[in-house]
């Protein structure tokens, strides 16, 4: 397969199912119909019509990975269940080219009362390998697996974790073109997860998957382009950034109301300060090229935003420790980050923070300002203004770009309302860097190597 062609091809994707609402309405709609059929007479069900899915269209290419996001009862199982063959759809075309392996609800493919060992060969077998395939690759899925003597148990006796090991184990063996995930390695610990997201970082380099995920962290750093799914309607498929920014918004007006939200335009960011600023360069003697120079941007008040308005963020910017506006910075050095927000309306308990986020929107690292005054909560009058100061050493990272969300709230941690989330307030880039593994670097307080002498 070359490296552009379609493996998964959906299109116009429905799936319809009947709703009963009383148990006789069944065995009506069995007999009636068939019998006003009979008797000319008209026709009348007995059902209500439930749209899983409606109409989606999506490909994927050979060696993409395609995530789906979703609140529960979306569609994305019932979508999942489709492409690999388990469910078949009321409208539409599902074209598949290559093996498909898949892990989608806990224990599904297992029988119970078989054990881990006969299970495997069943599961392998519907996968597609012959017994003597199976048998020279068991050692290696019992390795991988890791479960010991539970192997030549029942799958009933299992725990969760157990049964997510022992079905992944299978499907990491299997030579599948096709991997799709659910949200079943949620359940798994977290040395077995790691162990996954390895496996299936490789996979990649050659592989299609489709992952599934309530985890946007993940869905963020893993996928190529994210479907977001709503009552079986596509909403959105783009950049992971993109629609993840918009679920989160989603879910804020969901569970807040209406959002007096703003959409970025295209424009390019302008390293213009309207007030004199010091450029930090000029303190450190340029001695090396792998000095980590981070090129500041200033606050763009038309960026992508959302809340329910009742506070507005008017400025963020990066301070030195004389308080001079940044427009460059050095890995490993002190800055303040000042965010200047505007109450429109009175809020008691505001809470003002931030998110450091990379290109692909990770969150590095953030913070915010409600352990520091849970205690001794401050409250906005209508028209006041408020700035929260964070101040931190700047962690090294690797060349590429970066951005800083803000936001301020109302409410406590664990309950709270979005009264204004800013994306990408400000956007700095890493020039060049010393860092050479991970997301970002921390400056070393030592380094040394003793050799000691054999005796």
């Amino acid at each position: 397969m070359s490296s552009n062609e379609i493996v998964i091809q959906v299109t116009d994707l429905s799936k319809r199912y009947e709703i009963y609402d009383r148990a006789g309405d069944r065995l009506k709609q069995f007999i009636f119909p068939k019998l006003a059929k009979l008797l000319g007479s008209s026709k009348n069900n007995y059902y209500r019509d439930f749209w899983a899915l409606q109409d989606l269209s999506i490909a994927v290419q050979k060696g993409e990975t395609v995530g789906i996001i979703g609140r529960n009862g979306s569609g994305k199982s019932t979508l999942l269940q489709i492409i690999c063959g388990t469910l078949s759809p009321t409208h539409g075309v599902v074209k598949v080219n290559g093996r498909v392996a898949a892990l989608l609800e806990l224990g599904s493919g297992f029988n119970l009362e078989f054990t881990g060992r006969e299970n495997v060969y069943l599961n392998a077998a519907v996968l597609g390998l012959t017994a003597e395939q199976i048998a020279k690759r068991f050692s290696a899925i019992e390795e991988f697996a890791d479960i010991g003597e539970f192997i030549d148990q029942p799958v009933k006796t299992y725990s969760s974790g157990m049964m997510v090991r022992l079905a992944f184990s299978v499907i990491v063996h299997v030579d599948a073109d096709i991997l799709v995930i659910d949200e079943a390695l949620a359940v798994g610990d977290a040395f077995f997860s790691q162990k996954c997201m390895r496996f299936l970082r490789e996979f990649k380099k050659s592989g299609s998957i489709i992952f599934v995920s309530h985890d946007i962290s993940a869905v963020k750093s893993f996928c190529d382009k994210v479907l977001w799914i709503e009552k079986g309607k596509m909403l959105q498929l783009a950049s992971p950034k993109t629609v993840c920014e918009s679920y989160l918004e989603a879910f804020y007006e969901a569970q807040q109301g209406s959002s007096t939200s703003t959409k970025l335009k295209s424009t390019t960011a302008k390293n213009i300060f309207s007030n004199p600023v010091k450029d930090q360069r000029l303190d450190f003697i340029n001695t090396s090229n792998l000095r980590n120079d981070l090129e500041i941007f200033k606050f763009d008040s038309a960026a992508s935003s959302f809340g329910t308005g009742e506070a507005k963020i008017t400025d963020v910017i990066l301070l030195d420790a004389g308080g001079h506006a940044l427009s460059w910075i050095v890995g490993g050095e002190e800055v303040t980050l000042r965010i200047t927000a505007q109450a429109i309306n009175n809020i008691s308990m505001p809470i003002v923070g931030f998110s450091i986020v990379d290109r692909l929107g990770q969150n590095l690292f953030g913070d915010n300002t409600f352990l520091t005054y849970r205690d001794h909560p401050l409250c906005l009058d209508a028209g006041e203004v408020v700035t929260a100061e964070f101040k931190f050493n700047i962690p090294l990272l690797p060349s590429g770009s970066y951005s800083i969300n803000t936001a301020i709230a109302s409410g406590v941690q664990s309950d709270h309302r979005q009264l204004d989330w800013v994306h990408d307030a400000i956007i700095f880039q890493s020039h060049s860097s010393s860092v050479c593994t991970g997301l970002m670097g921390i400056p070393m307080l030592d380094i040394n190597m003793n050799i000691v002498k054999g005796r």
